[in-house]
């Protein structure tokens, strides 16, 4: 069992940066691979970014490569997210997520463990 909570959002102009943060509970975490998905309004939950076991592989969605950036310390159970060049398209609820395959996945039903997840809010 994992339980999740994310912090870190909140609202910021075009083109500023943001880091978000999740804390993991349990002993357990670094067999599992981390997520970030996010959910804007009337939309469906979308992969953002994923990061293996140990954090020596990572993946993003084509629209975030290059201005975001995921990474995990398991010795404090956390998984971050920081976000640079943010757009007005970004803005969204992003949730933090695990998963037992531990290379990670791009797929919601991969993942069983979710965060309430954190409002990021972008205007232009």
């Amino acid at each position: 069992q994992v339980q999740l909570v994310e912090s870190g959002g909140g609202l910021v102009q075009a083109g500023d940066s943001l880091r978000l943060s999740c804390a993991a509970s349990g002993r357990t975490f670094s067999s599992y691979a981390m997520g970030w998905f996010r959910q804007a309004p009337g939309k469906e939950r979308e992969f953002v970014a994923t990061i293996n076991w140990s954090g020596a592989r990572t993946y993003y969605t084509d629209s975030v490569k290059g201005r975001f950036t995921i990474s995990r310390d398991n010795a404090k159970n956390t998984v971050h997210l920081q976000m640079n060049s943010l757009k007005p398209e970004d803005t969204a609820v992003y949730y933090c997520t695990a998963t037992s395959y531990s290379g990670g996945s791009t797929s919601v039903g991969d993942y069983a463990y979710w965060g309430q997840g954190t409002q990021v809010t972008v205007s232009s």
